[in-house]
C-alpha cells in the first residue's frame, strides 16, 4: 500500500491544479511534490515571491492543499489561478465554501477529493539554484520558493 493512499488524486491535481490555502487566502498550484523526508510525510509547495499566499504562509507557518477530483472545480481553479487575494475575496467570488482544517489553523475547500494539512518545516528559495532556461520559465524574475510542509493530516 502506498504511504499516501491513492496517488491518482495527485496525478489529476497536477494536470488541472490544486488549491493551496494559508491565512484564509486560496491560490492554485499546478505542480508540487509529495514524499518522505527526514522520516516524515512531506508536501513541497512551490509558491512565487509575488503571491499573496506567500505573505500569509510566512505569517502562519501552515498551509493546506485541497485536491479536486479530475474535471471538477474548473471555473474556480481558473478564477483562483488568475486573481490575487489582495484584490478579490476568492471565496465569495467563486462561491466555494472554506471548511476549518482538522489539524492546522486554516481552511480547506469543501467538496474536494483529497486534503493535505501541513506545518512548514522550512523554505528554500529558487534564486540560488542553477536552473537551465531560467529566462524562459522566469522572464520577470518572479521565482518560486519551495515550502517543505510536514503533512500532519491527510484525508
Amino acid at each position: 500500500m502506498n504511504t499516501f493512499g491513492n496517488m491518482d488524486f495527485m496525478n489529476s491535481a497536477f494536470n488541472t491544479g490544486a488549491f493551496v490555502s494559508a491565512g484564509g487566502n486560496v491560490m492554485v498550484a499546478s505542480w508540487g511534490f509529495v514524499g518522505v523526508m527526514w522520516g516524515k510525510k512531506v508536501f513541497v509547495a512551490p509558491i512565487r515571491d509575488s503571491r499573496y499566499t506567500k505573505e500569509m504562509l510566512d505569517k502562519t507557518g501552515e498551509f493546506t492543499v485541497s485536491v479536486p477530483a479530475a474535471g471538477s472545480f474548473k471555473s474556480e481553479l481558473a478564477f483562483c489561478g488568475s486573481k490575487s487575494g489582495r484584490d478579490y475575496d476568492k471565496w465569495k467570488e467563486t462561491g466555494m465554501n472554506p471548511v476549518p482544517a482538522k489539524a492546522v489553523n486554516g481552511v480547506v475547500v469543501e467538496g474536494c477529493a483529497r486534503y493535505f494539512e501541513c506545518k512548514v518545516l522550512g523554505m528554500l528559495p529558487m534564486g540560488d539554484m542553477d536552473i537551465s532556461a531560467v529566462d524562459k520559465w522566469y522572464p520577470t524574475g518572479d521565482m518560486h520558493n519551495f515550502y517543505f510542509g510536514e503533512i500532519v493530516a491527510e484525508y
